[in-house]
C-alpha cells in the first residue's frame, strides 16, 4: 500500500463511515479497484475507523462533556443515556470478541458479498422513507434493537449509520436524536476494538508486516479531516429527511460492484 492508495481509502473511510453507504464495503471495493495486495487490510480498518472515531468526538465534544459532566452530578437524563449507550454495545461485543476470526475473513476483496450487503442497505433506506414521523424517545428496548442493527452491519457493505439511523427513525425515534445517538453509540465498539487490535499488533511486530507506519499515519489523517465534515453533513441530512438518495446510490454501486466480480 502507497502513500496515494493510504489518502484515497483515508478520504473514502472518512466520508463513508458517517454517509449511510458502508464505509468498510466500499475500503474492499476501494482496495479491489487500487489493486492493493497486502494481508494486513484489517490493520489498515482498524487504524481509519479509529480516526473517523475521533472525528466523532470532536464533533460532539459539548454533548459528550456536557453527558460527563452530569453523569458525576448523577442527572437521570444522563444516566439514562449513557446507559443506553452500553445497552447498544453488547451485541456487537459478543459478536466481535466470539467470532473475531471469521470477521477478519470477510475483508478479503471478496466485493460480491459487499455489493449485495449494499442492497440491503439501500432496502434499510428506502424503508425510511415510509417511517412514522414521531418523536420518540431512545429506551432500553430501542437501544438493544439499534444495537443489534450496528452489529449486523460488522458485514462490509452494510452501513453502520445507515442500518442504526433506519432502525431508530423505524422505531419512530425523532431524527436529530436518531442520528446523535447512531454516532456517540460507536464510540465504544470503535475504541474497545481499535485498542484490541492494536495491543494485538503491538505484540506481535510480524502482523504489520507489508505497510509502513508512515502509510497508517497517512491514512489517519485524510480519515480524520474528511470524517470532520462528514459528520456534520450527515446530521443535517438526516434532520431534512434526505436518506433516500443514498438507498439509489447503494443500489447503484451495489449492482456494478456484483457485476465486475461476476
Amino acid at each position: 500500500m502507497t502513500a496515494i492508495d493510504a489518502i484515497i481509502l483515508g478520504i473514502i473511510q472518512g466520508l463513508t463511515e458517517f454517509l449511510p453507504v458502508s464505509s468498510s464495503g466500499h475500503i474492499e471495493i476501494g482496495v479491489a479497484i487500487l489493486g492493493i495486495q497486502t494481508k494486513n487490510n484489517l490493520l489498515f480498518s482498524v487504524v481509519v475507523h479509529s480516526a473517523t472515531c475521533l472525528s466523532t468526538i470532536v464533533v460532539f465534544r459539548k454533548d459528550l462533556w456536557l453527558l460527563l459532566t452530569e453523569l458525576f452530578q448523577l442527572k437521570k437524563d444522563a444516566t439514562d443515556f449513557a446507559i443506553n449507550l452500553i445497552i447498544s454495545a453488547v451485541p456487537i461485543a459478543i459478536i466481535g470478541l466470539t467470532y473475531d476470526k471469521e470477521i477478519e475473513s470477510f475483508f478479503s476483496g471478496e466485493i460480491l458479498l459487499v455489493g449485495f450487503m449494499l442492497l440491503i442497505t439501500g432496502l434499510l433506506l428506502s424503508l425510511t422513507y415510509y417511517a412514522p414521523k414521531r418523536s420518540g424517545e431512545i429506551t432500553r428496548g430501542r437501544a438493544l434493537l439499534i444495537g443489534l442493527s450496528q452489529a449486523v452491519a460488522i458485514l462490509p457493505g452494510i452501513s453502520r449509520s445507515g442500518a442504526t439511523i433506519s432502525t431508530a427513525l423505524l422505531m419512530g425515534v425523532e431524527k436529530g436524536q436518531a442520528a446523535r445517538f447512531s454516532f456517540l453509540m460507536v464510540l465504544i465498539p470503535i475504541l474497545g476494538g481499535s485498542a484490541l487490535k492494536l495491543s494485538d499488533f503491538l505484540e506481535n511486530p510480524e502482523m504489520t508486516e507489508g505497510i509502513s507506519n508512515w502509510v497508517l499515519v497517512i491514512g489517519f489523517i485524510a480519515a480524520f479531516c474528511s470524517g470532520l465534515a462528514a459528520c456534520k453533513w450527515m446530521i443535517s441530512i438526516v434532520k431534512k429527511g434526505k436518506l433516500i438518495y443514498f438507498a439509489f446510490y447503494c443500489f447503484a454501486i451495489g449492482s456494478i460492484a456484483i457485476i465486475i466480480s461476476l
